[in-house]
């Protein structure tokens, strides 16, 4: 029963400081491959990053719209795209980032060799594979513009002495002055 107070405010029910359900690991058996290697994950776009030691090695997704984007991704360069091909020949450019290449690649869930092609390419990262994996790039603060972030880079500019309270600033000569309005 919800009791009322003397105010019009109403006490919070049990339940909404209930912890909240968490969304399940997409193709958790991805994890399970992976986890001689001691994976971390995290958020990211509204799926779940995997991390190997301090690489970026794929990206799990199941997400209802748009579907065909479903599955894990590969975190690669675009130089690598030809040589992955043979090994994963479902391999094709995510949608949901645009029409141009980028380094990440999807195994669609979708095809029909989508666990064995997973499973290959968590083989590939165990056995230490360059073509897959990336060290993502230092995290900057929300609205700092890039150009912003290499200026705090460089070397900081020094700074002349603050003036101390109290002490005059020292008497220009006086020779240069007196000569002008001599003149």
């Amino acid at each position: 029963m919800i009791k009322r107070s003397g105010s019009s405010r109403v006490a919070p029910a049990d339940d909404v400081f209930a912890a909240r359900k968490r969304k399940p690991v997409p193709h958790e058996f991805v994890l399970d491959a992976l986890a001689p290697l001691g994976p971390e994950t995290r958020p990211m776009f509204g799926c779940l990053a995997v991390y190997v030691e301090d690489k970026i090695v794929l990206i799990l997704r199941d997400k209802p719209a748009p579907a065909q984007d479903n599955g894990v991704w590969l975190a690669t360069t675009e130089e690598h795209h030809a040589a992955l091909r043979p090994e994963f020949p479902s391999m094709r450019s995510i949608e949901v980032l645009g029409s141009g290449v980028t380094g990440w690649q999807v195994l669609p869930a979708e095809a029909p060799d989508f666990e064995e092609a997973a499973l290959r390419a968590c083989a590939l990262i165990e056995a230490g594979d360059p073509r897959i994996g990336k060290v993502p790039g230092e995290r900057r603060k929300r609205g700092e513009a890039p150009a912003k972030r290499a200026a705090a880079k460089k070397a900081p500019v020094k700074k002349a002495p603050a003036k101390k309270a109290g002490k005059k600033a020292p008497a220009k000569k006086a020779g240069k002055a007196t000569a002008k309005r001599g003149s």
